[in-house]
């Protein structure tokens, strides 16, 4: 099938997309090829540090199916001074909209699991490793799934607790979690990072910039584009991330780039192209107007809820707004002079002191 990608730069089409721009045996045996290498040379410029890896820890790559026999891949990560008896609490690791897991969720899972946490990194369904048709869907309720057949997988493990499984989303997949934590109780504490609600940012973009007329015009372009894929025409994406810089490129568009487009973060996986990652399909994309993760957040309670955010971050409203709907307990978490795609890889900004002290606080003391 042939393919065609909609990489327009236009400032107003960006707002209105910019948040799209993200069981094996012998699980305790060392492969270390799990991580898959990166294309380039890792840059690692102002504590960006996507690949790292970590001697402490055992990697092994597992798949397993979620609720609708789809498979879902993803990276377990086991702390080598894991205790050989007894049951340890455990972390799902979901990545940024449009993302894979190699692209900031291993670096999460691997620095938790030096923490002493079992972690897991996982590709959403259609991206990645993970299975589902076209490549790049957005489905909001199969991404949530994901979550869910990640805590399945994990509760099966024998050395992982699996009362006491928490959860983090970056991006993109702070708002999947939250949808998922809501109907799923087995997530007992939840994180998000540089969170985007992926259904207001489709429906209204950021700072609420986009009219509705405007919605109007990009429902009714994807209606169009439906037909003309029925009726056999190419595939057309929409969104994602710029693949090279003109002088007029938007600030935020930069800020992808330099994380998606160069080595820093940059990741194709097999059988994919290097053009189209990050962008999902112009017809699916619609399905996030339908999609309001925030809607009913305080019934998550009492599990506890962090929400962590730079606070240079042009995704900061999102974060702000969830900790304003949801019940107690719960922590707005602000970094300081840290942007939105900042605490995706740079070690030196991201929290994860705090990420460590909030869940050793929810899960570790409830499994003691």
């Amino acid at each position: 099938m042939n393919t065609q990608a909609d990489t327009t730069t236009d400032r107003r089409e960006f707002l209105k997309m910019a948040g799209t721009g993200a069981a094996a045996a012998g699980l305790l045996s060392t492969a270390s090829a799990a991580l898959a290498a990166p294309s380039k040379t890792t840059q690692r410029s102002n504590g960006a540090d996507n690949f790292y890896t970590s001697d402490k820890v055992i990697v092994r790559q597992v798949t397993f199916k979620n609720q609708y026999q789809m498979t879902v891949a993803g990276n377990l990560f086991v702390p080598r001074s894991l205790a050989r008896k007894g049951r340890t609490p455990a972390l799902v690791v979901g990545h940024p909209m449009g993302a894979v897991k190699e692209q900031s969720a291993n670096l999460y899972a691997t620095r938790m699991a030096e923490q002493g946490f079992v972690t897991l990194s996982l590709d959403l369904a259609f991206w990645g490793g993970s299975s589902g048709q076209p490549r790049h869907a957005v489905s909001p309720d199969m991404y949530a799934e994901s979550f869910s057949a990640a805590v399945d997988f994990l509760g099966s493990q024998a050395f992982v607790d699996k009362q006491q499984i928490g959860a983090i989303g970056i991006c993109g997949s702070g708002s999947f979690v939250i949808s998922a934590a809501k109907i799923d109780s087995r997530m007992k504490a939840i994180a998000t990072v540089s969170m985007y609600d992926m259904g207001a940012a489709n429906r209204d973009a950021l700072n609420h910039s986009q009219t509705l007329e405007q919605r109007k015009q990009i429902i009714a372009a994807a209606a169009e584009q439906r037909q003309v894929e029925f009726n056999g025409g190419a595939v057309q994406y929409t969104g994602g991330t710029v693949l090279a810089l003109a002088a007029d490129t938007h600030p935020i568009q930069r800020e992808f780039f330099d994380f998606y487009r160069t080595p820093r973060g940059e990741f194709t996986p097999k059988g994919a192209s290097a053009r189209s990652t990050t962008m999902p399909t112009l017809t699916s994309n619609v399905k996030f107007m339908n999609f309001y993760p925030f809607n009913d957040i305080e019934t998550i309670s009492p599990r506890p809820m962090l929400f962590i955010s730079g606070d240079q971050a042009h995704s900061k409203e999102f974060s702000e707004d969830a900790y304003k709907r949801a019940a107690e307990p719960k922590e707005l978490f602000i970094v300081p002079g840290a942007g939105h795609v900042d605490l995706y890889d740079r070690v030196t900004l991201i929290p994860f002191d705090k990420l460590t002290s909030f869940f050793k606080k929810h899960l570790v003391a409830g499994s003691a």
